[in-house]
């Protein structure tokens, strides 16, 4: 997941269909969302990029660092100030569909039907071919290219789902920033996974103004499992540059990326914020009153960070100071509370 200066928010998730994955280089889907942000100016171009890139290199690779691939396709949530897509793949064919009104929500499994906005043009052809679809009824992307047998795993997937439909319909027409989080802080459903070999490792919440004069404020955590961990704003700004607290180590020509075959050893890829995080929340496991008092801490920094973004929100104008270091001095603050509690 993540966004650009144009205010464009992009994620994407894990999807397996009738179409086989190959085992070859191509583009992972993070490198789809990393090149849609950086060449976008909005969610429809985003769109075009990424289906352009599907067929001019298609996807695949590994996608954990193991000796053993582990390989999907993918679904991918973009949005704007203004509209908001989905774009759900199955090797290199695709569907669009144009989000009109309410909320919406991916998860592991493909979810547009009937509604489709734009194809790949042969997307219907190559369903007739593989007999997925008789040509006559109805066309419905779902019911055609997803596997009539899913994984276990998938079946989890379309419980969690349903559960994200629920959580976002409870609240339609009242969702905010608050309302998102404790939405991604949700154990019982599955959206915040802290077991069975998946983790949630980093959340992401964006507050995109229709006004163009307001800023877009993204409200990242940079740690994993985010009922335990500290939203913090970040903003596009002409000074922003990288905190180095929040950049994984680099391991040059001894990264198990880099030799062949790959990924036989494992490396720390952990940034400083994160290493302190899970310090810090190890050692509060060992006393209740040292846990509960950790999260009211991180509880108040949070609520602080939200008034402060509303607080902008609702007064800054054109001639808005440069807030790109907000993140910087949130993350500083953070990382200064963990290490006092691990003395």
């Amino acid at each position: 997941m993540g966004a650009n200066e144009m205010g464009v928010c992009i994620g994407n998730e894990a999807v397996w269909t009738k179409e086989a994955i190959e085992e070859r280089d191509a583009l992972l889907g993070m490198d789809l969302v990393r090149l849609a942000l950086e060449r976008a100016h909005s969610a429809k171009a985003a769109v075009h990029i990424i289906a352009d890139l599907l067929g001019q290199y298609g996807q695949g690779g590994s996608c954990k660092e193991d000796p053993e691939p582990f390989m999907y396709h993918n679904t991918f949530l973009l949005c704007d100030r203004l509209e908001a897509y989905v774009l759900e793949s199955a090797g290199p064919y695709w569907a669009a569909e144009r989000m009109t009104e309410g909320a919406l929500n991916i998860s592991n499994q493909l979810s547009i039907g009937t509604s489709i906005w734009q194809e790949h043009p042969q997307l219907r052809s190559h369903a007739l071919a593989q007999g997925w679809w008789n040509g006559t009824e109805e066309f419905n992307f779902k019911v055609v290219y997803s596997l009539k047998t899913q994984p276990v795993r998938m079946e989890a997937a379309k419980a969690r789902y349903r559960a994200g439909q629920e959580l976002l319909q409870r609240q339609q027409g009242h969702i905010t920033a608050e309302t998102m989080m404790q939405i991604l802080r949700n154990k019982e459903s599955g959206i915040c996974m802290d077991s069975g070999g998946f983790r949630t490792t980093s959340s992401m919440v964006s507050v995109l103004p229709r006004c163009p004069h307001l800023p877009c404020v993204h409200l990242l955590t940079a740690t994993p499992d985010p009922s335990r961990s500290v939203f913090k704003p970040f903003m596009f700004g002409e000074g922003v540059t990288q905190v180095p607290w929040v950049l994984s180590p680099t391991f040059g020509d001894n990264d198990p990326l880099r030799q062949t075959p790959r990924f036989q050893t494992q490396v720390d890829r952990r940034h400083e914020l994160y290493r302190h995080h899970q310090r810090a929340l190890k050692m509060s496991e060992e006393n209740e009153d040292t846990k509960l008092n950790l999260q009211a801490k991180q509880r108040k920094m949070e609520e602080e960070n939200i008034s402060l973004v509303n607080n902008l929100l609702d007064g800054l104008g054109t001639d808005a100071p440069d807030l790109s270091d907000l993140f910087l001095h949130c993350v500083e603050k953070e990382l200064a509370l963990y290490k006092e509690e691990n003395n």
